[in-house]
C-alpha cells in the first residue's frame, strides 16, 4: 500500500457518491470512520482531517435501501477535486446501472483522475460498466461475484477478497468491508495509531487482510445445504472443528458419522466443494490465523493448538494456501498487543 503519511498534516477531500437505493451502511460506515479519525487527530493535537461532501446525480435528499435518506449537497456534474471518491453499492445493482447513466459517465470521464477511486460492494459494477476495471482484479459482495464476472468478462473478479487495489482504483467486498477499506485509507493518510484508535471506537479489527477469505471454512459449511448421508456436512464440520488437536484420518471421520469414505468424499464435494482432508486443513488454518492475529503465542504453540503436527507442517499449509509463512502473515496483519 502506498504510504501517504509524509503529508499527514494535510486535510483530505472526500466525496461519497450515493443514488436512490444505495446501501445505508456502505455510506454511514465510512462517514463514521472519517468522523472518528478527525476527532482523534484533534485530540492528539495533530493537523489534518477530512472534508467530506455527499454527491449524487442530483443534489437533494437521496433515499437509501432503508428508511434513512442522505442529503446530497453536490450534484455529480458540479463535483470538484477530491483526494478520494467512494461509490456506494446497491442491492438492485442492475436496475441502478440502467437508471444511473450519469454516474456511469462520471466514472468513465472523472474516475481515472481521482487519486483514490473506491467502489464499495456492488459499486464495482459502476466502474466495470465504465470500462475502468478491464484487465484488473476487483472485489465485490460474494453474492454478486458471479454476476459481475458474467456481465464483465474482462474483469478479474476475486470473490474472496475483502478489498482490492488495482492502481488508483479500489473495490471492496460486501457492506462492512467498506469500513475495512476506509480504515485502510485512514492508516494510509495519518498512520496506524489513528486508524487503530478508530477501529477501537468501532469495536473492530484495525483491518482484515485484503486477501483474506470473506468466510471461514466453518461458516461456509454452516451455509451449505443438508447432506445426503446420515449426518449433514454442517454436523461433520462441527465435529471436526471440535477435534482439531486429534490426528484425524479420513477413515476416522467417515466411521464416526456412519458413512463410507466414498460417500463422505462425495458429500463434501457437493456441499463444501472440497475433500474432507482439505477441509480439515482449512479449519486448522482458520484456527491458526485467529491465533496469529489475536495472540503473541510462539509459532510452535499456535501450530499445536490448531492441530498441526509441527510448525513446519503449518508453514507448508500457509505457503500453499496464502503464499505467506505464518510468521509473515502475523507480521503483515496482526493487531495483538498494539
Amino acid at each position: 500500500m502506498h504510504d501517504q503519511t509524509e503529508g499527514a498534516d494535510q486535510r483530505r477531500q472526500i466525496a461519497l457518491i450515493v443514488y436512490p437505493g444505495f446501501k445505508t451502511l456502505e455510506a454511514t460506515g465510512p462517514l463514521s470512520v472519517f468522523g472518528y479519525a478527525a476527532q482523534h487527530l484533534a485530540a492528539a493535537g495533530r493537523p489534518g482531517g477530512y472534508d467530506v461532501v455527499i454527491a449524487a446525480p442530483e443534489a437533494g435528499p437521496v433515499p437509501s435501501d432503508t428508511l434513512m435518506s442522505l442529503e446530497a449537497t453536490v450534484a455529480l456534474r458540479d463535483l470538484g477535486r477530491a483526494d478520494t471518491v467512494l461509490i456506494a453499492g446497491a442491492a438492485r445493482i442492475e436496475d441502478a446501472l440502467a437508471r444511473e447513466t450519469a454516474l456511469v459517465g462520471w466514472c468513465r470521464d472523472s474516475g481515472p483522475k481521482v487519486p483514490r477511486c473506491a467502489a464499495l460492494c456492488t459499486g464495482s459494477f459502476f466502474l466495470a460498466e465504465a470500462g475502468l476495471l478491464d484487465g484488473r482484479r476487483a472485489a465485490t459482495h460474494w453474492n454478486y461475484a458471479d454476476r459481475l464476472r458474467q456481465r464483465f468478462s474482462k474483469v478479474e473478479v476475486d470473490a474472496d477478497a475483502i478489498f482490492v487495489q488495482a492502481g488508483s482504483f479500489w473495490t471492496s467486498a460486501g457492506v462492512t468491508a467498506a469500513i475495512d477499506l476506509t480504515l485502510a485509507f485512514v492508516e494510509q493518510d495519518y498512520g496506524r495509531d489513528i486508524a487503530l484508535a478508530v477501529a477501537r471506537d468501532m469495536v473492530m479489527y484495525l483491518k482484515r487482510p485484503g486477501g483474506q477469505s470473506q468466510f471461514s471454512t466453518l461458516l461456509t459449511g454452516q451455509m451449505a445445504g443438508q447432506g445426503t448421508g446420515p449426518s449433514s456436512m454442517k454436523d461433520v464440520l462441527a465435529w471436526m472443528g471440535a477435534r482439531l488437536d486429534q490426528p484425524l484420518t479420513l477413515d476416522d471421520i467417515a466411521t464416526e458419522h456412519g458413512m463410507s469414505v466414498r460417500s463422505l468424499s462425495r458429500a463434501f464435494a457437493a456441499e463444501i466443494d472440497a475433500s474432507p482432508m482439505a477441509t480439515l486443513e482449512s479449519l486448522r488454518c482458520d484456527t491458526a490465523k485467529a491465533l496469529l492475529l489475536d495472540t503473541d503465542l510462539p509459532l510452535k504453540t499456535v501450530a499445536f493448538r490448531a492441530g498441526f503436527r509441527t510448525d513446519g507442517q503449518m508453514r507448508k499449509a500457509f505457503r500453499r494456501r496464502f503464499s505467506l509463512s505464518p510468521r509473515d502473515y502475523r507480521a503483515r496483519f496482526a493487531t495483538a498487543g498494539t
